[in-house]
């Protein structure tokens, strides 16, 4: 049986706007959600097992992918599922986030765009 915390998303995201909009795509399936701006704190939340860990790979304060090959070099937390979104003209940081580990790399409007299907996903509703 899971464990409810599963059913959590962890975001390390810096736009407050963004957080709006994903928080409410996370209430709407009935993911909780909790904003980490903190490397160490996001390792420590991330052994909790969420269900998915959004990164704004351009929230270079937090060193995204630093963490996520943290994350997926982990036994403990490498089967986390890792999203994480950039400017659809940021090429190199896509292929760089993808070989640090990250498991779906998109552009911001199209992760935008399709966020509550994401979600849903992640839910286990579908």
């Amino acid at each position: 049986m899971q464990k409810q915390e599963s059913k959590r998303v962890l975001a390390v995201v810096s736009d407050l706007f963004f957080s709006v909009k994903l928080n409410e795509a996370a209430k709407r399936n009935g993911l909780a959600i909790e904003f980490v701006k903190d490397g160490e704190e996001l390792l420590d939340k991330a052994k909790l097992k969420p269900t998915v860990i959004v990164f704004d790979l351009n929230f270079e304060a937090v060193e995204p992918l630093k963490l996520i090959s943290k994350l997926k070099g982990s036994p403990d937390t490498r089967s986390v599922s890792l999203i994480g979104y950039l400017s659809h003209l940021q090429g190199e940081l896509k292929q760089q986030a993808q070989e640090a580990g990250c498991d779906m790399v998109m552009a911001r409007s199209a992760f935008s765009q399709n966020l509550m299907q994401i979600f849903k996903r992640h839910s286990g509703t579908m």
